[in-house]
């Protein structure tokens, strides 16, 4: 198996929807924004159609994403969007192509699938803004992007919140979307979680479906095999109308951790929120959480 390998200018980068359908203007501009980075770009036949909620059926999704992978001249996977329906191609898919000569694949929410699987196969993949929100990101989002892709992401550092648990470790960097996690535990590509520092984000969910959330994970094993925990953007949580659960997501989370002494954060700038900076999945990082929040990625960066 061969290693994956960081781009440069010129190489080829396929974009691809494999959930929900996209608007053709936010893949234009995606492909423009690589164009003007110098890279080729090529669309998945499929990457603009319309297939009920889908961008088109299960199985026009996954030639898109099977041409993808098959064809060696694509350096990186590019994910248009989430949505929901990664789970339903990703058995679908050969990925004989990708162990052999591995491509990066790249997107967040609904692409957590994705990730987890790779997971499994112990290769790395980046958790990152896709087309659909490239003209709301921050500068830092697309910044973070590029340097992924390039081998120059070093790190991340942000301000402390008042309600980190402090700390420092090491471990392989996982996760990605909450309620895909949560969903996928107990199948064939539920990862490894001891010692790794895990990520979680969430959009639009109930306080207390997150509660329950990490309920399955605490009963699952996860929250006491890993090694850290970032919470990233959680955007857009509900409270029930009638009565309140009586809990903040901090307290939600931290309730798990009384007796457990690893460093934590909320807030980190990934996720569904406009500053929605690059992660290196699968890739070996220091997690420090003082002051400041400081995730450094270990492998070897490019000059």
């Amino acid at each position: 198996m061969n290693k994956l390998t960081y781009l440069k200018p010129g190489d080829l980068i396929q974009i691809v929807a494999p959930a929900k359908a996209i608007e053709e203007s936010h893949v234009v501009y995606a492909r423009n924004f690589f164009e003007q980075q110098g890279y080729k770009v090529v669309l998945g036949a499929h990457c603009t159609g319309q297939h009920n909620y889908f961008s088109g059926t299960d199985e026009q999704r996954t030639e898109d994403f099977q041409k993808a992978i098959d064809n060696p001249e694509v350096k990186a996977i590019i994910c248009a969007r989430g949505g929901y329906g990664v789970v339903r191609i990703v058995d679908r898919i050969q990925w004989a192509n990708q162990l052999r000569n591995p491509k990066w694949i790249v997107g967040f929410s609904d692409i957590t699938v994705f990730h987890q699987q790779l997971q499994k196969f112990e290769q790395k993949s980046i958790h990152a803004t896709m087309p659909l929100n490239y003209r709301e990101n921050s500068p830092e989002s697309l910044a973070t992007l590029l340097q992924a892709l390039e081998g120059k992401l070093s790190g991340i550092e942000i301000p402390g919140n008042s309600l980190n648990k402090k700390g420092t470790t090491e471990g392989e960097l996982i996760g990605g979307n909450l309620s895909i996690v949560y969903s996928l535990l107990g199948t064939d590509i539920q990862p490894d979680y001891k010692g790794k520092v895990l990520f979680l984000e969430d959009v639009g969910e109930q306080l207390y479906a997150i509660d329950r959330m990490f309920f399955s994970l605490k009963k699952a094993g996860v929250l006491d095999a890993i090694s850290g925990l970032i919470i990233g953007g959680m955007t857009d949580l509900k409270d029930t109308t009638a009565t309140t659960i009586g809990m903040t997501l901090e307290e939600i989370v931290l309730q798990h951790f009384q007796y457990r002494n690893i460093p934590i954060c909320f807030d980190f700038p990934a996720g569904h929120v406009n500053d929605n900076r690059a992660l290196i999945l699968g890739e070996m990082v220091q997690f420090e959480v003082n002051s400041s929040v400081k995730l450094t990625f270990c492998g070897e960066v490019n000059e």
